[in-house]
């Protein structure tokens, strides 16, 4: 059987005029589901960060990367990844993004030390995830759903649907509308441009591999490295323009992506990933939250199988 590892992670901002309620209860919630799916709760196997543990516990942005790399450091796991706290959003750096933004997650030292964005996620979460290795990610926070840059992302609607966004034709399509434009009769350089622009945020993936060679496209999806057994899923608690809520559920204050996800799981503890993001948009939206959740994968494969925890 494989090992399982864990890393949990809520921040309240406690004391501070970004105070939220429900993350340190998310950790708790999270950690008693964990226990159930035959998690351990030893020091060795799962790393607890809230802001009202000190040291090494205290999730500032260089224990939460530390932390990670822990994480998923080992091959031949199966690790699950929980946050709850703030997401943010900042500046593209290298002017590559559509947007201009890229998603975060905002650690309790944020404001002095700056936010940890998704390259630096990507390259700590996905890229360096040993081999032969699993990694679940629930991300229950505000502008998560491009937060690890996986390239395929599903998301359900209100009447239960599933659409695909497939990243990596999109950014196909782009680089082939480029040169249409350059080697049409009207070509527009500043066009071609910004689709230019556009299709590298797609493939940033490849850029954090540092060996092109070793990675390709095959069905849709992308391989980290070819040879290398990964598995990365991503259930993030909203789209990139939306905001997650820190709710109160029966007098308790929880994130509703987490609330909502371990109710799916209590209500049918063997769901299919379609199942389980369907029925996680349903329970929101009962409650009358609009946010809708996403769920993001590395490579493409059958999400009618069952949830792999």
């Amino acid at each position: 059987m494989s090992r399982k590892k864990s890393l949990l992670i809520g921040i309240n901002y406690t004391g501070s005029q970004n105070e939220l309620h429900g993350c340190h209860q998310d950790v708790e919630n999270v950690a008693q589901f964990l226990s159930y799916r035959g998690y351990s709760d030893d020091p060795r196997s799962q790393v607890i960060l809230r802001d009202d543990l000190g040291g090494n516990y205290n999730p500032t942005g260089h224990n939460i990367l530390a932390a990670i790399d822990w994480l998923v450091s080992e091959p031949n796991t199966v690790n699950f990844l929980h946050y709850s706290g703030h997401g943010g959003q900042v500046q593209d750096p290298t002017g590559n993004h559509p947007s201009g933004v890229l998603d975060t997650i905002c650690p309790v030292d944020f404001q002095s030390n700056g936010q940890i964005d998704s390259d630096m996620l990507h390259k700590h979460v996905v890229r360096n995830l040993a081999p032969n290795s699993s990694l679940f990610v629930i991300l229950d926070c505000c502008h998560s759903g491009s937060a690890l840059e996986l390239p395929l992302v599903y998301r359900g609607d209100d009447d239960g649907n599933v659409n695909l966004v497939d990243n990596i034709k999109q950014g196909v399509h782009l680089l082939g509308e480029a040169n249409d434009l350059i080697q049409g009769g009207s070509f527009n350089l500043g066009e071609a441009q910004d689709l230019y622009a556009g299709a590298t945020s797609f493939f940033r993936s490849f850029k954090h591999m540092g060996d092109q060679q070793s990675s390709g496209l095959q069905d849709g999806g992308f391989q980290e490295n070819v040879g290398e057994q990964k598995m990365v899923t991503m259930f993030s608690g909203c789209r990139d323009d939306q905001t997650s809520a820190d709710a109160n559920i029966q007098g308790t204050s929880e994130g509703a992506m987490s609330w909502a996800f371990l109710e799916t799981m209590k209500r049918n503890p063997n769901p299919t990933y379609i199942e389980t993001l369907t029925d996680t948009r349903a329970c929101l939206k009962q409650s009358e939250y609009t946010q809708v959740p996403q769920l993001s994968v590395g490579e493409n494969f059958d999400l009618n199988q069952p949830l792999v925890l």
